[in-house]
């Protein structure tokens, strides 16, 4: 029933340049809870990064979760250049730190066009089971001007990461979602968006039906 309500919100969606191809859901999770998360939008571009990860915080906020841009938690210096892999687990424990429970990592990859993207694709074709293997692979989005360039197909994923106490910091869901001729970037992102809540939604992951009152289960 899921897949034909996430059918059904992505034809509506049809008119949109945001579609998704793919969506993977962690099989040992029903309903996954997180009380504080942090938004992450990868990508080279300012403008459209600010655009993204305010709006998803906002999602957020509207559901009663606490949530945080990213931008207002890395400087520059940090997205700038390239991070190890101890200084993204000193990030993950200073999330700890700050009660975040979450990470949600929208990446954008690049271009079906692009041979250099296709076999860089061909190579790193899998799940990244923690939020640092993800950013650690494709940390030069940020800094790299070459790592795409304008084409009418743009190739993302959102992936939501756990980064709870106790548990396994691993990841819960992924979603590939393609980006066609996109002309004016805050309907992009208002699209992307749209769609990403909509199949979150629709997976029992942080956002939930207003009819749905079953009691959360634990994480």
């Amino acid at each position: 029933m899921k897949k034909v309500l996430l059918f059904f919100a992505i034809f509506l969606l049809g008119c949109s340049s945001v579609q998704i191809v793919s969506n993977w859901k962690n099989p040992d999770i029903v309903i996954f809870d997180a009380y504080k998360v942090l938004v992450v939008g990868m990508t080279p571009n300012e403008e459209g990064r600010e655009l993204f990860e305010t709006k998803l915080v906002r999602e957020f906020k509207r559901s009663g979760v606490e949530a945080m841009r990213s931008i207002d938690l890395f400087d520059v210096a940090f997205t700038n250049t390239p991070r190890t892999e101890a200084e993204l687990d000193a990030v993950e424990e200073q999330l700890l730190a700050k009660d975040f429970d979450a990470i949600l990592f929208t990446k954008i990859l690049g271009s079906e066009n692009r041979q250099s993207f296709r076999q860089r694709m061909s190579e790193t074709d899998r799940y990244y089971e923690r939020f640092r293997d993800d950013y650690l692979s494709h940390q030069d989005i940020y800094y790299n001007k070459d790592y795409y360039e304008e084409f009418p197909v743009y190739h993302a994923e959102t992936s939501l990461y756990c980064i709870c106490v106790g548990k396994e910091r691993s990841l819960i869901w992924r979603s590939a979602i393609d980006v066609t001729d996109p002309q004016n970037i805050r309907r992009t992102v208002d699209d992307y968006v749209e769609l990403v809540v909509v199949a979150m939604t629709e997976q029992d992951l942080i956002f939930h039906k207003e009819e749905d009152n079953a009691p959360p289960t634990s994480r």
